[in-house]
């Protein structure tokens, strides 16, 4: 096992730079997500670490060595790609058995380290199955089991789930978590899905155009994301934004986002957003702290209240997408299923104004 170090590291491909100066240390036994949006440098920094590409510039080191210059096979990494790789005119076992036949790893041993990762993949039963008859979640719990029988350092994953459905997903997103727990190896998983990222990942490294945003726990990127990209990124929906100004009102301060969008700031941000005071900023609210009047929950301070327009619903069962106007600003609301929320008609909403986010207008950088 082995922790993993990017030093400065920058990849350039001709006049296009993909990563630049990234510096992220990652513990040994960690489960480390990279996640961003298409053409961010994740999936870059992963082939880089694999050594699949070269880097133009920096350090990276895999456990006490560093690896620049050392070959994909030498590096002691396993890697699980998008597509699963599979050879189509090999059965299960002799897929997952073709990396260990070809380091001269012993027959018994080759055998053992097979049957061993099926039964703990739940494919034990498929080992004499040519891939074409298997379902798409059953070759990617192929493809990582060629990867478990190496018994790497490190896992590599490069979106491996992106090819399955909605439903095996889940279930698949499940299985690498508890194979993480299970072999308490170092694991690097790549995704654009930021529920991927957050329901797996031990950290989440959030990249943007080559550059490190942030990294940090799920919960902590979630509660104080540190610019309104990652505020935007983590959570679904994503948060919503206003183009707003804190004023000093009779009670205090407010965030006037509109003439009639005008919402108190609670006693516990004053010190945080006092600088920012008559400036021009971002607020941001989260959907989920976006209240029904009349379904407020319990410990929610209701005094942020706001008479909006509903444009449209979604209902979802436990519970409702609220599309909300007010003042000519759109944004979304996760409501109580019980709400009276109708298309067309007035709604009377809160928000939890402990929970608000301001930004900076012109670095986008979190104030609050």
């Amino acid at each position: 096992m082995a922790g993993i170090k990017y030093e400065h590291v920058w990849k350039r491909f001709g006049e296009v730079t993909v990563l630049k100066d990234l510096n992220i240390e990652i513990n040994d036994g960690e489960f480390l997500v990279l996640v961003g949006p298409s053409g961010c440098g994740k999936s870059t920094a992963l082939r880089c670490l694999a050594g699949l590409e070269e880097i133009t510039d920096g350090t990276i080191w895999i456990g006490d060595r560093v690896v620049n210059d050392v070959p994909p096979k030498d590096r002691d990494i396993a890697m699980v790609f998008q597509s699963y790789a599979l050879y189509p005119h090999m059965s299960v076992y002799d897929n997952m058995a073709f990396g260990l036949k070809l380091r001269k790893v012993p027959k018994p041993e080759i055998d053992k380290r097979v049957k061993e990762a099926a039964e703990m993949l739940s494919i034990g039963h498929l080992l004499d199955r040519k891939p074409k008859a298997l379902s798409g979640g059953q070759r990617q719990r192929v493809a990582l089991g060629r990867a478990i029988v190496r018994d790497p350092a490190v896992f590599l994953m490069d979106e491996p789930l992106s090819n399955l459905d909605a439903k095996l997903r889940v279930q698949t997103r499940a299985e690498i978590s508890k194979l993480h727990q299970r072999l308490k190896t170092t694991f690097i998983y790549v995704t654009h899905d930021q529920t991927e990222a957050l329901t797996m990942g031990t950290r989440i490294a959030v990249m943007r155009d080559g550059i490190l945003q942030q990294l940090d726990s799920p919960q902590h990127l979630y509660d104080s994301p540190a610019n309104m990209f990652v505020a935007g990124f983590i959570g679904s929906p994503a948060m919503n934004f206003f183009e707003a100004k804190l004023d000093r009102v009779k009670d205090g301060i407010a965030v006037v986002v509109g003439k009639t969008f005008v919402v108190p700031v609670p006693q516990a941000k004053l010190e945080k957003v006092g600088g920012s005071l008559g400036k021009d900023v971002f607020f941001g609210i989260r959907p989920e702290d976006v209240h029904d009047a009349n379904f407020v929950a319990r410990g929610v301070d209701d005094t942020a209240r706001l008479t909006t327009t509903v444009n449209v619903t979604e209902p979802l069962g436990s519970e409702v997408y609220a599309y909300v106007e007010n003042s000519g600003k759109e944004f979304i609301g996760r409501l109580d299923p019980r709400t009276s929320a109708r298309t067309g008609q007035a709604l009377e909403i809160v928000l939890d104004m402990e929970k608000m986010h301001i930004f900076d207008r012109e670095t986008e950088k979190a104030l609050v």
